[in-house]
């Protein structure tokens, strides 16, 4: 009898919590089928911690900060992007002819002895040897150089502190060492010389000097442009100089060379001079 009784009670709790445990389940189906059907509201949409409007962009084209970017606060404008390369190619410019006038100066130290024929592969041309209105000549030389003449009387001497030498001259064949040379005193007085142009790059050497003077070596091209120039200066005693002249002419085209004094030291005769000229 107590064994029924007991059997009885056990059924009718397991009956209880069965239907607790159902209730409970459709409470919670139901409690999660509310917030699947929620939607937020306009007011609420995008809007939370950390969170902006997100305003519509107008149609076909982007606002004034361009489109939107993650992590920018208001009126805050996206960095520039690197501008996008042209695709085209400015065109490179013509090479330069080989006969396109060209001229440089430069002054340097005289080497205590010149050989004029290596040096002067093309033509040389030597002064005062034989006195003021003496020239000695490259034998079968081009011809490029030309003595022009200049203001002054020319004077021949012997104490030039360089030689020159030569194996190819002429009237006189070679010599082993010559300090001649000759000079002009006053201011504007001077030396005009030319080289014939070739339509190849040339390199003259131009060996003068300066007694208590101030020399202005004048270098120009016949078709124009401007002079480049080079002096040479001691106010008290002589110097001397190897004047580099680099060029580029045309046939028929000269370099113009003007070797001139243009200030003096002393009122007896300050001069400038003139030993040789090379080509090459």
């Amino acid at each position: 009898m107590l064994r029924r009784v007991a059997r009885s009670r056990q059924r009718r709790r397991w009956a209880v919590e069965g239907v607790a445990v159902l209730a409970c389940l459709v409470v919670l189906i139901s409690y999660l089928g509310s917030r699947s059907g929620r939607e937020p509201s306009d007011d609420q949409a995008g809007q939370g911690p950390g969170r902006f409007p997100v305003l519509p962009a107008a149609e076909g084209r982007t606002g004034e900060a361009g489109p939107a970017m993650p992590g920018l606060r208001p009126r805050q404008r996206p960095p520039s992007p690197d501008p996008t390369p042209s695709a085209s190619v400015p065109p490179a410019p013509p090479p330069a002819k080989p006969d396109s006038p060209a001229l440089s100066v430069s002054r340097g130290e005289m080497p205590a002895a010149v050989d004029l024929t290596a040096v002067g592969t093309r033509d040389w041309m030597h002064w005062g040897e034989r006195g003021g209105r003496s020239t000695i000549r490259k034998r079968s030389g081009s011809g490029e150089i030309i003595d022009s003449g200049g203001a002054g009387r020319r004077v021949g001497w012997d104490g030039n502190q360089e030689y020159v030498r030569w194996s190819d001259g002429s009237p006189e064949r070679s010599t082993h060492g010559s300090s001649n040379g000759v000079y002009t005193c006053g201011v504007g007085n001077g030396f005009s010389l030319a080289v014939a142009g070739s339509g190849e790059p040339r390199t003259v050497q131009l060996y003068g000097g300066i007694w208590m003077a101030r020399g202005r070596l004048e270098a120009r091209l016949s078709t124009g442009g401007p002079a480049s120039t080079a002096r040479l200066e001691d106010p008290y005693t002589s110097q001397s100089a190897q004047f580099t002249i680099r060029f580029t002419l045309p046939k028929g085209a000269r370099l113009l060379l003007n070797w001139t004094v243009e200030k003096t030291f002393t009122p007896h005769c300050g001069n400038v001079g003139l030993q040789a000229v090379t080509v090459r």
